[in-house]
């Protein structure tokens, strides 16, 4: 008998055990995911979503017909509160750097600089750099400092014999994934007779059937020199004496100041390396990836500009581009070309002037900023109306048109039509100038919020 009632507990402890697992056979999900909540990342703001009438709010004053008025959604994300900095530039600056001593001074001793096995004694091919170990630059061994001399300027190229970082060498890997080519499907090329026409569909990049191969053809490859244009000052003006202006980026004097001479495409590579690293930095501590650092869209950057005033031509609202009291709001070229007006006769350090209503800093004038969007004068009437984004992967091989993105917010050195919110224009990917930096944005995930009694999702 006391074996028999042990044999019905048992059993009934299997038959609750298995109820609560199939949750009596409704459909509840999977149980037991760890709730999220994304957290905002340093230096930026959220930027809620909304719709808004994009494009120009005060008269086409050159009628340039570039742009026009259109409604359109763009959903939540984070922003910079202010323009990317020369300090925070130099950072990825020198984790390149540091990534090619690594290498280096890893031929002489490894077990210093590299990373050979896994956590279970696997070897690891390629090795990764050990970052724990800290580099001493002023105190070498004599085996070292000669394995470090391919990262110097040559002796001939020394000015005063001084011993100074090659910046030509400075050169970043990255790599990135074009879901646009990814989803895009050509039907005519999927119906295949043979292996060999397969083969030859699958050569191009441009028009590949979806499912057919592997992924990996849509994962990109780009190496780019990271260091600013530092003559940017020089060849930009004609007949000006700017060569003061040379250590704008190297000088303690500048840290606070928007970074310039940086183009799309190092804008571009600086994103790619923050959201490594902030990813990587998460998977050691078991958290959550979250969504990649990227340039803004266009629309974006003008919803975020406008700081939810629809119709205002400028970021802080109103007409004018000074304030009751005859104080200009932002540094750019006033009247007619008295660049002391307004504070500053270059750049000024980022947040001189008021947030818009955001709480973002100088979204008009100091300097102009790359966005995500190739450029194309009737843009707005084939773009869609949601998180709108016009994008052209340009190759080098590409004509000059093709290689154009869109600026937006105007600099020091530009009129007041320049600074408002809907005006629009453009510089070549591939070009660097002393009047236009970049910030970041991060799209909003969401909130999961884990209730105790049954994972939901909520976002807020």
């Amino acid at each position: 008998m006391k074996k028999f009632l042990v044999i019905i507990a048992f059993s009934a402890i299997i038959l609750i055990s298995s109820c609560k697992n199939n949750g009596s056979g409704e459909l509840i999900g999977v149980q037991g995911r760890e709730g999220f909540f994304q957290p905002t990342p340093y230096g930026m703001l959220f930027i809620p979503p909304g719709s808004y009438q994009m494009g120009p709010s005060d008269q086409d004053v050159p009628f340039a017909i570039t742009s026009q008025q259109k409604t359109v959604t763009v959903q939540a994300f984070y922003m910079d509160e202010t323009e990317i900095t020369n300090n925070e530039y130099r950072q990825f600056v020198y984790y390149v750097r540091d990534s090619l001593a690594r290498e280096l001074l890893g031929s002489v001793t490894p077990e210093d600089w590299w990373i050979e096995e896994d956590e279970y004694g696997e070897p690891l091919e390629p090795h990764h750099l050990n970052w724990d170990t800290r580099i001493k630059w002023d105190d070498f061994e004599q085996e070292e400092r000669e394995a470090l001399e391919p990262l110097y300027m040559p002796e001939h190229e020394r000015y005063f014999r001084r011993k100074e970082i090659d910046t030509r060498k400075l050169n970043y890997e990255y790599y990135w994934v074009d879901y646009k080519a990814a989803a895009r499907k050509d039907f005519s090329n999927e119906a295949t007779s043979t292996q060999d026409q397969a083969d030859h569909d699958l050569s191009s990049l441009s028009n590949r059937p979806q499912g057919v191969k592997d992924r990996s053809v849509f994962l990109k490859k780009g190496v780019i020199n990271v260091y600013p244009d530092t003559l940017c000052w020089v060849h930009d003006f004609t007949y000006s004496y700017n060569e003061p202006m040379l250590n704008y980026f190297s000088h303690p004097a500048y840290d606070n100041y928007p970074v310039v001479g940086v183009s799309w495409t190092q804008a571009r590579a600086f994103c790619i390396w923050r959201s490594n690293t902030l990813n990587e930095y998460l998977e050691t501590n078991g958290d959550y990836r979250v969504n990649d650092f990227r340039l803004p869209t266009e629309s974006e950057w003008e919803w975020a500009a406008r700081g939810g005033l629809d119709q205002s031509p400028y970021p802080w609202g109103g007409p004018y581009i000074r304030n009751s009291n005859g104080c200009f709001l932002g540094n750019y070229k006033p009247l007619r070309g008295n660049y002391l007006d307004d504070g500053g006769i270059q750049t000024l350090i980022v947040a001189h002037y008021a947030p818009n209503d955001f709480g973002l800093y100088d979204m008009a004038g100091n300097v102009a900023e790359w966005c995500m969007d190739a450029y194309d004068e009737s843009a707005y009437n084939f773009a869609h109306d949601l998180n709108m984004n016009y994008s052209y992967e340009a190759k080098k091989t590409d004509p000059e048109v093709l290689k154009r993105k869109v600026i937006r917010g105007g600099s020091w050195k530009d009129i007041g039509y320049y600074m408002q919110a809907g005006v629009r224009t453009y510089e070549y990917q591939d070009t660097a100038k002393c009047y236009i930096g970049f910030r970041c944005v991060q799209t909003y995930l969401g909130r999961h919020i884990d209730d105790g009694a049954g994972s939901s999702n909520i976002y807020r």
